[in-house]
């Protein structure tokens, strides 16, 4: 007991260690990043100097650097996130009324490439037929390597401009509130389809590598059926790189949403994110990337500590020795 409290310190402190690394390169690189984002606020309009030094204080930019750092390291540790240049909108309240279209897409997306990378992984693992373990196999591959944008692009002419059956953007009809179906299908399908690629190819090679074990061997040897070899002895292990490819795959599913939202007109966190950084709102960029970064660290914490509860021989070395190696 003593050694899971342990490793699990040890996974926290090193998560707190890289969040406040995340923060000051993501500070650091808007501090170097071109362009005044006064000027962007204002555009072409002609304003005074003294117009423009109180719009310069009132967001603290005429404080030095350190100051501004260490300023801004505060409010993230106490949940301000300041406000949207130029509007009295604070940008917590922003990311939570777009925070919950991102998750629509996310979500599905993540259990759509989790579920069919283990079926068709498995089957391309079990099959006697090399022409179906090939096309699945090829298939990965190359949706593996077709980029989001081009995919989604690709779909939109496809389905909604030739064939007219899908919307082209937004996520409900003009006038309407909430989400409709019919606007997920394409966003969904184009989140998921290179993690399921991914995530087919993980779990043949984990199928492929828990069915040569010696184990195995000795369960045949028993007289075990193949398909009670599969999934009592061969799954059980196969599934255990899975722990840690799904995990890791729902943060970026997340934080891969920028793209997508884009090309979707969703309007979701991504989009938000987006639209901030073309009108160099720092503000609303900072808040967008803590709360991703948040997110793939929290994911990603949680997922090493539930790798290391279900796979025997990590928590075999937690509970007798008090120390992961």
């Amino acid at each position: 007991m003593k050694g899971t409290v342990l490793h699990i310190g040890r996974l926290v402190l090193s998560s707190l260690i890289l969040f406040v690394a995340v923060l000051t390169t993501l500070f650091f690189l808007l501090e170097i990043a071109p362009g005044d984002p006064v000027q962007s606020l204002v555009g072409d309009s002609p304003v005074s100097e003294d117009f423009r030094a109180q719009m310069v204080a009132s967001f603290g930019l005429d404080r030095p650097l350190g100051e501004r750092y260490l300023i801004f390291l505060g409010n993230i540790f106490t949940g301000n996130l300041g406000y949207s240049f130029g509007t009295s909108t604070t940008v917590t309240a922003l990311i939570a009324d777009r925070v919950g279209n991102t998750i629509a897409l996310a979500l599905p997306a993540f259990i759509i490439s989790t579920i069919g990378g283990i079926v068709l992984g498995t089957i391309a693992a079990r099959t006697r037929s090399k022409a179906l373990d090939g096309t699945i196999s090829g298939l990965s591959v190359a949706l593996f390597s077709i980029p989001n944008f081009w995919l989604g692009l690709l779909l939109l002419m496809v389905f909604s401009m030739w064939l007219g059956w899908l919307p082209t953007q937004g996520m409900s009809p003009y006038g309407q509130e909430g989400i409709a179906i019919q606007y997920l299908v394409l966003p969904v399908i184009t989140m998921a389809t290179t993690e399921l690629a991914y995530k087919t190819r993980i779990m043949r090679s984990a199928v492929i590598e828990a069915l040569g074990q010696d184990y195995i061997d000795t369960a045949r040897s028993k007289g075990l059926s193949d398909q009670a070899i599969l999934w009592r002895h061969a799954m059980p292990n196969a599934l255990l790189p899975m722990v840690t490819v799904a995990g890791y795959s729902l943060g970026l599913t997340f934080a891969g949403s920028v793209v997508v939202e884009r090309v979707f007109g969703w309007p979701g966190m991504g989009l938000l994110l987006y639209d901030a950084v073309q009108k160099q709102n720092n503000q609303v960029v900072l808040g967008c990337a803590v709360l991703i970064t948040i997110t793939i660290i929290v994911i990603n914490l949680v997922t090493d500590i539930v790798y290391g509860i279900v796979d025997p021989r990590l928590r075999a070395r937690l509970f007798s020795t008090g120390r992961a190696s």
